[in-house]
């Protein structure tokens, strides 16, 4: 079980990585990190770029190696969750309209993301003020993946006309697998929230996201690596992180 664990903590932390690399290359944050152009006194973003991304990328590799990985993880997570506080919900110019919270909601994950895998990891006997503070959102970690499943499934509905062309070519009765992803996006969801077969539902949507991974995300990123900014790119190594916290999700059982 603990080998599977590592394996999920790895599909998160190299999803992570993957992301403060490209955010390095691209000479700017991408939208899961920051939105465009938020906040205005940001100014220089090529430094501050360099100031988040290379640390965030450091720690991933702690996370890989398992150096100190349990306070680096809890300490992605709260930074990632005060990106969301102080730039993703200020910074949104349509708030009434569900897709602008896209990224919000998958920074929103990724914080998540970094508690559980946390949460996987043994707890020293001492720990600083601050692990012992941000342990605390451990638990909220299942609930940040599951809200956002809920919703993202919800748009599948809602969008439907957007989501539909995103169905490979070669997979036929595309608006049939539309709503079949958005209905076990939310039945999963609603599971991990209301805790009615919790492991079983994570480790489906684990599985469900991991087969988008291969047979979704690759071929379009390999097909338009280029298109804003790389966002092509971007959702590849964010949906092998939301797989690997799903998986995570379907431990039975998280330290914290």
């Amino acid at each position: 079980m603990e080998n599977t664990t590592r394996v999920w903590r790895l599909f998160f932390a190299v999803g992570l990585f993957a992301i403060a690399i490209q955010e390095l290359v691209n000479k700017d944050f991408v939208l899961v990190i920051l939105p465009a152009g938020f906040p205005a006194w940001l100014t220089n973003r090529l430094i501050w770029d360099w100031v988040f991304s290379l640390p965030l990328a450091i720690a991933c590799i702690c996370i890989i190696l398992e150096i100190k990985a349990r306070p680096v993880s809890l300490i992605i997570g709260g930074i990632l969750l005060l990106l969301v506080i102080l730039f993703q919900v200020p910074g949104q110019h349509t708030p009434m309209i569900l897709a602008a919270w896209v990224n919000p909601f998958k920074e929103l994950t990724l914080s998540g993301g970094a508690f559980l895998a946390a949460g996987s990891l043994a707890r020293e006997n001492k720990v600083s003020p601050l692990e012992n503070f941000l342990e605390k959102l451990i638990p909220a970690g299942k609930y940040f993946f599951a809200i956002t499943m809920v919703l993202f499934g919800y748009m599948h509905f809602l969008y439907r006309d957007f989501v539909v062309p995103l169905v490979p070519n070669w997979i036929p009765w595309h608006l049939f697998w539309t709503y079949f992803a958005g209905a076990a996006l939310m039945a999963g969801g609603l599971g991990i929230i209301i805790n009615v077969k919790r492991h079983l539902a994570a480790n489906l949507l684990g599985t469900a996201i991991f087969i988008w991974f291969v047979i979704l995300h690759i071929p379009r990123a390999v097909a338009d690596p280029h298109s804003l900014n790389g966002n092509e790119i971007t959702s590849v190594f964010e949906a092998l992180s939301f797989s690997g916290i799903a998986f995570l999700i379907g431990r039975k059982k998280i330290k914290g």
